[in-house]
């Protein structure tokens, strides 16, 4: 059996945009990505709530620091055949970093990471997948839209990411999937998901993780 690590943030954790308990188990787009390959592939859900992709966030408990947590998991969830990475929403806060093209630059240092902690090891070096997370949307939720640095902002940057990170996977040779085409962040914050929508996101991108695996 093939096994991936889906590695993410508060969209892959399922977190619920009313506020309260996360998404149940079958409705995070792990497992419904792990569903939809009908049993021939485990997939391993890492989603942290505002985990960045390689940028610091000093006003957290945990580590958000997805580049510094990443070999940890690497390590110890390997062998590894597929790493499906979605970051980058978090990066777009002004004091995280700002950017859809600097946290496109961190995916690439994930890739980097990715790689070369397999081939330091000598082991198999598993495919990567980068996917472009959903768009934010307007929300009358204030707090949260001024935590994303405003909603032109927040909007308009995360409009950008399938964008760069299509070109960071060309260039890296990795694959890539665009969570936009099939999910919609909800009115309630305007960042994350309904159940629907976090479910879409698993069952969307399984034409092309079957392609990646030769399934």
């Amino acid at each position: 059996m093939k096994t991936i690590l889906a590695y993410g943030d508060s969209l892959t954790f399922g977190a619920n945009p009313t506020g309260g308990p996360r998404h149940a188990y079958e409705n995070r787009w792990p497992s419904a990505l792990e569903s939809a390959l009908a049993g021939e592939v485990r997939v391993i859900a890492e989603g942290l709530g505002g985990r960045t992709t390689v940028y610091d966030d000093f006003t957290a408990g945990a580590d958000r620091n997805g580049g510094r947590i990443l070999p940890t998991l690497l390590a110890s969830h390997a062998p590894l055949d597929l790493v499906i990475i979605m970051l980058g929403t978090n990066d777009l806060k002004p004091a995280i970093c700002g950017t859809a093209l600097w946290a496109s630059y961190g995916m690439r240092r994930l890739t980097q990471i990715v790689r070369g902690h397999f081939a330091g090891l000598g082991e198999a070096i598993p495919q990567i997948l980068l996917v472009a997370p959903p768009h934010a949307c307007e929300s009358d939720n204030a707090d949260m839209m001024e935590h994303f640095g405003g909603v032109v902002h927040v909007v308009g940057q995360s409009k950008l990411f399938a964008k760069h990170y299509r070109r960071q996977s060309h260039d890296w040779s990795t694959g890539f999937f665009d969570a936009a085409s099939v999910a919609h962040a909800s009115p309630l914050d305007g960042i994350h998901l309904d159940a629907a929508n976090t479910r879409a996101i698993g069952e969307g991108m399984a034409p092309t993780v079957k392609q990646m695996l030769g399934l």
